[in-house]
């Protein structure tokens, strides 16, 4: 019993140690922070966009403090970003209507200068598709994948050696059929509609294996998945090509378990989290379980937009706009939820949030209130507790870290 509860101990200083060790590291690297904004008015949205472009800043590891260093000009609406995994490379998508003449929106490629974090533009080109609203890449950083919202379509562009972008190499058209304008989880009183006139492609991502791709189409109230074909970038329909959840519920952004045998899906108009259990060999889903995403009893209109794992795989977040909190879950053991609490986001429809690379804060940016709230996180209860910070930023919708590493090559 001795030497078990000494194992315990070592074990558990050994942890100790290990955060410590990564906390002492952030704190002697500069932690940068970019800040994708709405620069033009967002349209549907019924906002204008008081953003400048892209946005630069440095925190402070100790307070969470956010100090503006750089804005990089973008009037094309830079709503969402992604950083290489080397951090050398940012790209943003470009949520407009047009672009060259055609009805497609845009996605730029930036070079992260050292030392400081600086952009400078390597290229732009088409989405293929209006509205871009969402990004990622691919595992082995030679593939970007775009969701244009209004064009209703996913596309892939390649990566070149340098970080610029070539034209989309496939891009896929969703079609189906149409949910209902009214959501069917949505609570009482609820008033929630915001795409089911057509298709409308909201996030796409590979799984932790890259071997496929999923992308939520708010429309038609289903995931789809494609098997992934790395060497030529091709999209393949899956066996099945999709899963659906509830109707009209719209299906916005989700979120692997760090394990990748869970899936968190967040529908938008329904303002509910679906834990699906996740086949990675088959690229399946199976839905076992819906939760609200708004506390009991609530009653009204409300839309969802983020949700995340928090870096302990312990408990799951998810914003909700004009209730305007950010939701927090523990997980069970199979995946499942039991909602714990919320905390009030200090600002109007806080369109997205994420954890700083500690761990130790959330940001949440609050789109209509033109400002990024700062919040400990409590790693034994996941509970939010408001910094008293609040950081001006015209329309924020996205924001980024980077650990910088001065010696870091592309």
């Amino acid at each position: 019993m001795l030497e078990r509860n000494s194992r315990r101990e070592f074990l558990a200083s050994a942890a100790t140690l290990a955060a410590a060790t990564t906390s002492m590291a952030l704190q002697r690297e500069p932690v940068l922070a970019y800040v994708g904004t709405y620069s033009a008015p967002v349209g549907a949205e019924g906002a204008p966009g008081r953003g400048k472009g892209i946005y630069l800043f440095e925190m402070n590891p100790s307070t969470g403090a956010l100090v503006e260093r750089a804005v990089f000009p973008n009037p094309d609406n830079p709503s969402c970003l992604a950083l290489n995994a080397s951090g050398t490379r940012l790209y943003s998508a470009n949520e407009t209507a047009k672009y060259g003449g055609a009805a497609s929106g845009s996605v730029s490629a930036y070079e992260i200068e050292r030392p400081g974090g600086q952009l400078k533009l390597i290229n732009t080109v088409a989405s293929e598709g209006s509205g871009p609203c969402h990004l990622s890449l691919h595992q082995s950083g030679k593939w970007l994948f775009v969701a244009n919202y209004h064009g209703g379509t996913s596309a892939v562009l390649p990566v070149g050696g340098n970080g610029q972008l070539g034209a989309a190499s496939d891009v896929k058209r969703h079609e189906g059929v149409l949910g209902p304008r009214q959501a069917t989880s949505a609570p009482p009183g609820s008033f929630a509609w915001s795409g089911h006139d057509r298709t409308h492609s909201h996030m796409i991502q590979s799984d932790p294996s890259g071997r496929f791709v999923l992308a939520t189409d708010l429309g038609l109230d289903r995931i789809l998945i494609w098997k992934f074909d790395a060497s030529a970038g091709k999209l393949i329909p899956n066996e099945p090509p999709s899963v659906s959840v509830a109707s009209g519920d719209g299906p916005r952004h989700f979120a692997f378990h760090p394990n990748g045998r869970v899936l968190y899906s967040l529908q938008e108009e329904g303002s509910t989290l679906v834990t699906f259990d996740y086949d990675g060999g088959a690229g399946q889903l199976r839905a076992k379980q819906t939760i609200s995403s708004l506390p009991p009893g609530f009653a009204g209109t409300n839309y969802t937009s983020e949700v995340a794992v928090s870096p302990d795989a312990r408990f799951v977040y998810a914003a909700n706009r004009l209730h305007d909190t950010i939701a927090w879950f523990s997980i069970a053991a199979d995946g499942t939820l039991r909602f714990l609490g919320e905390e009030p986001t200090r600002g109007d429809y806080p369109r997205y949030f994420t954890f700083d690379p500690s761990g130790r804060f959330l940001y949440s940016c609050n789109q209509r209130a033109d400002a990024i709230v700062s919040f400990r996180v409590d790693r034994k209860t996941g509970a939010l507790t408001h910094t008293g910070q609040y950081t001006p930023v015209g329309t924020p919708s996205f924001l980024a870290f980077l650990v910088e590493q001065k010696n870091r090559q592309p």
